[in-house]
């Protein structure tokens, strides 16, 4: 299916998003739809012939678990309400812990590397055969963007792809916004990974922008697209001619005329041609025996060891740069940070310029462990049994907003033992 020009819809910029011309497709997050009802600015795109694809961000299929049956009717739900012709998402783990490991679940609140090894591939592919089963329409995986390299990989980044694609039929999402990331982060060579890949394989293309700051490329959505990503897609135009495009922007949205301005580069990148429309023919997808509970376990415990040491200040497992390990984990805080602002707008209301030191202090002591709504409650849950915030008005506010949405009373002692004996055991 060819799908053209599109953008990311974001319900800040739902309007702007209408009033471009041009624009064949939309792309939302699926996370971020309820399974019963669509936004009224989706329900008018749909109405004007707009395809829209719902894109997850949750599954977390390069996890040593098998998926979330929850998770995965939750975006089969989605894509059905939708009437898309695919749904996408991430070839990345999101959580690590839990009973392979012995340890508590971790949430990420990011999307992370899977290590290109033999074992992590097995698992990954098992994991997409699950998701291919429970989905109504194809699957599509992308690529994503990283500051950290797992030592001893045993794949380049084009060979997981192909082999992923060979194991299981599934479409790639291939951004190359994050092929560009990691050529500035972890010195891996576009170039060499288009090469690598089967671009018959490729449902659509990703184009985002970002900002380098001390030898470090911030895959931010909130910055115009550099001339470099408009590189790697003209290198990859001169070897397909891809089935779509779309533009990505989840912060700091510009005015629509900017907007305009990306597209009609992104337009005039494809415009000189290249590469040939091709034919996309699910490949014969070999029978595989099941992975086994011990592969899987050393997966669990390999990730687990590696998020652990970005969210509960853990030492860095052999073979990772702990510099750079510091730069993730500063980069995750902020995440998180900016998340919950986001989810909670009342807490950086009720707070004020305090809200930021506050909650990076509580985040570097806590992992989260169940999201980020939930992280917004404890966060003010921590505050409350702090005694805080000093002014009396604001704390009354906060202890309002926290009742509202956890229990009919603030934290008490109790409450606060059981948060400092479960902090202790997360941080072990």
């Amino acid at each position: 299916m060819r799908l053209g020009i599109g953008i990311g819809w974001r319900p800040e910029i739902a309007g702007e998003v209408e009033a471009l011309e041009g624009i064949d497709w939309v792309e939302a997050v699926a996370e971020n739809l309820c399974a019963d009802h669509l936004p009224d600015s989706l329900v008018r795109l749909r109405e004007r012939g707009v395809t829209v694809v719902p894109h997850g961000v949750s599954l977390g299929l390069g996890g040593a678990d098998r998926p979330d049956p929850a998770k995965l009717a939750d975006l089969a739900a989605r894509a059905t309400l939708l009437g898309a012709p695919l749904v996408t998402e991430h070839i990345a783990f999101v959580r690590a812990g839990g009973p392979r490991t012995g340890s508590p679940v971790l949430e990420a609140g990011h999307l992370l590397p899977v290590p290109r090894t033999r074992a992590a591939l097995d698992v990954l592919c098992e994991n997409v055969r699950i998701a291919q089963d429970a989905l109504p329409v194809p699957l599509a995986l992308e690529n994503i963007a990283a500051l950290v390299s797992w030592p001893d990989e045993e794949l380049t980044e084009g060979r997981f792809l192909a082999e992923l694609v060979e194991r299981t039929g599934v479409r790639l999402l291939i951004d190359v916004a994050n092929l560009h990331t990691n050529h500035v982060n972890r010195g891996e060579d576009p170039v060499a990974a288009l090469d690598g890949l089967p671009v018959e394989a490729i449902a659509y293309v990703h184009v985002a922008g970002g900002v380098e700051k001390d030898g470090v490329w911030h895959d931010t959505h909130a910055h115009p697209v550099t001339a470099p990503v408009l590189d790697v897609l003209a290198e990859l135009r001169s070897r397909v001619n891809p089935p779509g495009v779309l533009l990505e922007r989840d912060e700091a949205f510009p005015p629509a005329g900017e907007l305009a301005g990306e597209l009609d580069a992104i337009r005039g990148v494809l415009a000189k041609g290249g590469g040939a429309t091709a034919a996309w023919v699910p490949p014969e997808v070999p029978a595989a025996p099941p992975v086994t509970e011990a592969v899987r376990d050393g997966v669990a415990v390999a990730q687990a060891a590696l998020l652990s040491a970005l969210v509960a200040g853990t030492p860095a497992p052999q073979g990772f740069d702990p510099a750079r390990l510091r730069v993730q984990s500063r980069a995750l805080a902020a995440k998180r940070a900016d998340v919950v602002a986001k989810v909670a707008p009342e807490l950086p209301e009720i707070l004020g310029d305090g809200y930021r030191a506050a909650f990076l202090a509580y985040a570097g002591a806590r992992p989260m462990t169940a999201g980020y709504r939930r992280d917004a409650l404890d966060f003010a849950e921590h505050l409350l049994i702090a005694g805080r915030p000093e002014d009396d008005a604001a704390r009354h506010r906060l202890t309002r907003w926290w009742r509202d949405r956890a229990a009919p009373r603030p934290p008490g002692r109790a409450t606060r033992l059981a948060r400092a004996a479960r902090s202790v055991l997360v941080g072990r």
